[in-house]
């Protein structure tokens, strides 16, 4: 073609916000003038780059690159755009403006292009693909590793030159299976109570902090929580699948169901544990959701980065607010503790003597904090066992039959959900509870529906209110136990909670060492 040669062309593409892709039309106008290349609309630094590897990519590919004036417009313009995923729209745009090219069909387009005109894979390919079928287009993309999605086609480009024959692959999607988890709880002798504590956490969705000497056992029982666990759903697959995409992590185990375990270190910043950074990526908190987040040492943490789960593990999402608005992330997951009662480890121990001063106890016991402490479930002391039992491993209580009663809970629920039996009358002890706790019913109700669910009897509402003035229970600390409590009825296919349901959620709320 001449260098005189002028047009427009324009492609959808999309650029990530959160966990969601956003429409994003690339609008090219090649047109006489001197040489140069713009790119505008709100582009950040990773895209004002993408001027040098697209003109790299156009001439391996044995294109012409024009000679002349160069815009190229990202719209809408009010929405900050970041990525390198607008490469290869930008420089398709620009071969059919030049009409080098000619393109088919409606795409949306994504893709980085390496100097020799190849395409790599770019972080989000299934928000992506949702954008795509919210548009009722296909979406065309480097190869990659994704799922079906009812609705949308995902064809694949290798290289830049694969356009002039318009001839691209339809993607071929892996089948997931539900794979079990490889560790099991048979590996641990002993630890009965911390092992149905597991049992009503996995059924419940309820936290957990153990609190033992170092070698109790603590992090072999976390890392086995995700072997009792129910497998994902179809829907919770895609909501974990595509935050781990947008992350850039591993989504396999997520595809194959496996319910996501997260273990950051306690050096982990603010950001790296909630979200954040310049565009805003999701944090530890939300690469768990719909898993669990495994927090080990955790007194260790940054007490400012600690606190900042209280919301999450309050609302299921984490909320980050920029200058050019609020980015959403979903954080729904279980939470699992573990820490140390002192500095030494040994406060409590029945075998090694603590050398802590009761200061430094204090002290280290207090980078926890009690808002965070009183929105986790149970507390538990974990303590050693026997080395006899130690070497015996694989007698114990296995997965297999602890997720009996996780499932059977779980599907009782569902059972008593839809079919509440005197849901309108309220006994009187309930609504003294329900009056006492006022403070923190949701708008919902969702507070006032634990309450009835548990249909406490007269006697057995005294007994939980004589409990909760005894210990300074806070009016949320009462809700934990009660929804405990239910659980622990559900495991059991009881529709009230009885005296021994609460006197055991009790047992796991109330602490010794901590």
């Amino acid at each position: 073609m001449s260098n005189t040669e002028s047009g427009r062309y324009s492609i959808l593409s999309a650029t990530l916000r959160g966990v969601q892709a956003i429409p994003v039309d690339v609008e090219v106008s090649v047109y006489f003038g001197m040489p140069s290349f713009n790119i505008v609309g709100m582009p950040d630094t990773s895209i004002q780059e993408s001027k040098e590897r697209i003109r790299s990519a156009i001439k391996a590919s044995g294109f012409t690159m024009p000679d002349t004036r160069i815009v190229a417009n990202l719209a809408p313009g009010s929405i900050r755009k970041s990525g390198s995923g607008f490469d290869l729209p930008i420089a398709v745009a620009i071969l059919a403006a030049t009409k080098q090219i000619e393109i088919r069909g409606n795409n949306l387009i994504v893709g980085e292009l390496a100097l020799d005109g190849s395409i790599r894979d770019v972080p989000g390919i299934l928000a992506h693909l949702r954008c795509a079928k919210s548009c009722k287009s296909n979406l065309l993309s480097p190869p990659s590793d994704s799922v079906y999605m009812e609705g949308v086609e995902q064809l694949s480009v290798s290289h830049l030159r694969d356009f002039l024959s318009n001839d691209f692959k339809i993607t071929k999607f892996k089948k997931t299976e539900n794979k079990n988890y490889d560790l099991d709880f048979s590996d641990i002798n002993g630890h009965d109570m911390a092992k149905r504590a597991m049992q009503i956490s996995a059924c419940g969705n309820h936290g957990i902090l153990m609190v033992g000497p170092p070698g109790s056992g603590k992090s072999m029982l976390a890392s086995r929580m995700p072997s009792i666990l129910p497998p994902l759903s179809e829907e919770e697959k895609m909501e974990s699948a595509v935050i781990h995409s947008v992350a850039g992590a591993d989504m396999s185990d997520v595809l194959n169901g496996i319910r996501p375990f997260r273990s950051p270190h306690h050096s982990a910043t603010l950001a790296g544990l909630i979200g954040g950074g310049q565009p805003a990526k999701p944090g530890e908190v939300s690469l768990a959701h719909n898993g669990v987040l495994y927090m080990d040492e955790l007194a260790e943490f940054n007490p400012h980065v600690l606190q900042g789960i209280r919301q999450p593990m309050e609302t299921g999402s984490v909320s980050i607010t920029r200058s050019d608005g609020v980015v959403n992330f979903p954080a729904k997951f279980s939470l699992i503790a573990a820490s140390n009662p002192c500095p030494c480890g040994y406060y409590g121990d029945s075998q090694y003597e603590c050398k802590c001063s009761p200061r430094q106890i204090q002290n280290y016991q207090s980078k926890i904090g009690g808002p965070v402490l009183d929105r986790i479930d149970m507390h538990l002391d974990i303590s050693r066992i026997d080395a006899s039992q130690v070497l015996s491993t694989g007698g114990g209580t296995s997965s297999d039959e602890l997720r009996v009663g996780v499932n059977s809970g779980i599907e009782f629920r569902k059972w008593r959900s839809r079919h509440d039996i005197d849901n309108q009358n309220k006994n009187v002890g309930s609504e003294v509870l329900d009056k006492k706790c006022r403070g923190f019913k949701s708008k919902s109700g969702a507070m006032s529906r634990l309450v009835n669910s548990c249909k406490l009897s007269d006697s057995d509402f005294r007994f939980f209110e004589e409990a909760s003035s005894k210990n300074n229970m806070s009016g949320r600390g009462i809700m934990r136990v009660l929804s405990v409590a239910r659980t622990i009825a559900d495991i059991e296919q009881k529709e009230k909670v009885n005296h021994d349901h609460l006197c055991e959620a009790l047992a796991y709320r109330l602490r010794e060492h901590l």
